[in-house]
C-alpha cells in the first residue's frame, strides 16, 4: 500500500454559492473537486474523502418540516439525515471520481462507507448545544410547536429569527475503521465520515445509538487519518492559503507553518472561530498524533500544494 492521504471537502466544493445549491449545481461542483483530487491519485497517494453536509442536512430538515405542516408525515431525526447525505453525496464523488479516472486511464473505483463516529455521551457539548440546524423560526413560541413531541432546544439567530440548535461533541472513534482500512488496503478510494460521521453514542457494550448532534467534520477527518495511518491531510477550502491578520492591510499568506507557529497564531486570536480556527485546530491534532505534513488550500490547488507551489503547509 502507497502512502496515504485523507482530502476534507469543504462547503464550496459541494455549492459554490446561494445561487447554485440545485443537485445538478452540486454535481458540477463536485466533478470539478474531483478533478483536482484525482490528481492526487496520479501522484501516487491512496486517497481518503470527506465532505461537509451542512447545507444538505439543512434541505433534508425544511423538507421534513414542509412535510410535517402540509401532509403530517413524520420529520426526519438528525442522524437519520446524517446518513442519508452520506448516501447522496457519496454518490456524486464516486461518479464524478470513476468519470476523472476513466478519462484518464487510472484502474481505480471510488466507494462510499456509511460511518458512525462514536462520542462521549459525557460530552460538555451536550450542555451547551450551540450548532444552528434546519429553518428559522418567528418566534421562540413557533420554534416549541415545531419541535413538537421532541425536546429542541431553541436561540435567536443574530436578529434572524429563532432556530433549533444542537450539540456538536468531539468525535472519539470510527465504528468502520477496519472496513476503510482494508478497502484502502485494497486500492479503492474511499469517501468516509460524511459531514463528520453520523453521531452514536455506545448505550451499552455492542449497541449504538445515533443522537441529534453533528460532528465538526475537520476533526472527524482528523481523527480519521490518524487512525489509518495517513502521511498526509489536506483540507480544501474557499481560501487558497491560511492568512495571519485576514482582512487587514497587513494580511500576510502563511506558506509554511509547525505546530508551535499554529498554536501561537491561534493563540492570537488570528483564526476565526466557525471558520479558519477549527481547522487548523484539527490539523494540529494530526500531527501531533504522528501526522507527517497537513495542508490548507483552495480545491483548484490541491495538485501544486501537493508539489510546494500553493497553499499553506503544516508540519510537525
Amino acid at each position: 500500500m502507497g502512502r496515504i492521504a485523507v482530502v476534507a471537502i469543504g462547503g464550496n466544493s459541494l455549492i459554490k454559492d446561494k445561487d447554485h445549491q440545485t443537485v445538478p449545481d452540486q454535481f458540477d461542483a463536485v466533478r470539478e473537486t474531483c478533478t483536482h483530487i484525482a490528481d492526487l491519485v496520479e501522484a501516487g497517494y491512496e486517497v481518503v474523502i470527506t465532505h461537509g453536509n451542512g447545507p444538505q442536512v439543512g434541505f433534508i430538515l425544511l423538507r421534513s418540516e414542509a412535510g410535517r405542516k402540509l401532509m403530517g408525515l413524520h420529520t426526519v431525526p438528525m442522524d437519520i439525515c446524517g446518513a442519508d447525505t452520506q448516501g447522496s453525496i457519496g454518490y456524486m464523488i464516486q461518479q464524478s471520481m470513476q468519470h476523472e479516472f476513466f478519462k484518464r486511464g487510472i484502474q481505480k473505483n471510488c466507494v462510499t462507507v456509511v460511518t458512525q463516529v462514536i462520542v462521549d455521551r459525557d460530552d460538555p457539548a451536550f450542555i451547551n448545544p450551540t450548532k444552528p440546524v434546519g429553518p428559522f423560526y418567528s418566534s421562540k413560541e413557533e420554534a416549541e410547536i415545531a419541535a413538537g413531541d421532541e425536546k429542541w432546544v431553541v436561540k435567536e439567530d443574530a436578529g434572524r429569527g429563532w432556530r433549533r440548535v444542537v450539540p456538536s461533541p468531539i468525535p472519539r472513534r470510527v465504528v468502520e475503521i477496519d472496513a476503510v482500512r482494508k478497502l484502502v488496503s485494497a486500492g479503492f478510494v474511499v469517501v468516509a465520515v460524511g459531514g463528520g460521521g453520523i453521531p452514536v453514542i455506545e448505550v451499552e457494550e455492542g449497541r449504538l445509538e445515533g443522537v441529534a448532534a453533528v460532528i465538526d467534520k475537520d476533526y472527524a477527518s482528523s481523527l480519521l487519518a490518524s487512525e489509518i495511518g495517513a502521511e498526509l491531510f489536506i483540507i480544501s477550502t474557499a481560501v487558497p492559503h491560511v492568512y495571519i491578520n485576514f482582512g487587514k492591510p497587513d494580511q500576510k499568506a502563511l506558506d509554511k507553518v509547525d505546530v508551535i507557529e499554529a498554536k501561537r497564531y491561534l493563540d492570537e486570536k488570528h483564526f476565526a472561530e466557525g471558520s479558519m480556527a477549527p481547522k487548523v485546530r484539527a490539523i494540529i491534532s494530526f500531527l501531533e498524533r504522528g501526522g507527517k505534513k497537513a495542508i490548507i488550500t483552495s480545491p483548484e490547488l490541491i495538485g501544486k500544494s501537493i508539489k510546494g507551489e500553493a497553499g499553506t503547509l503544516f508540519v510537525p
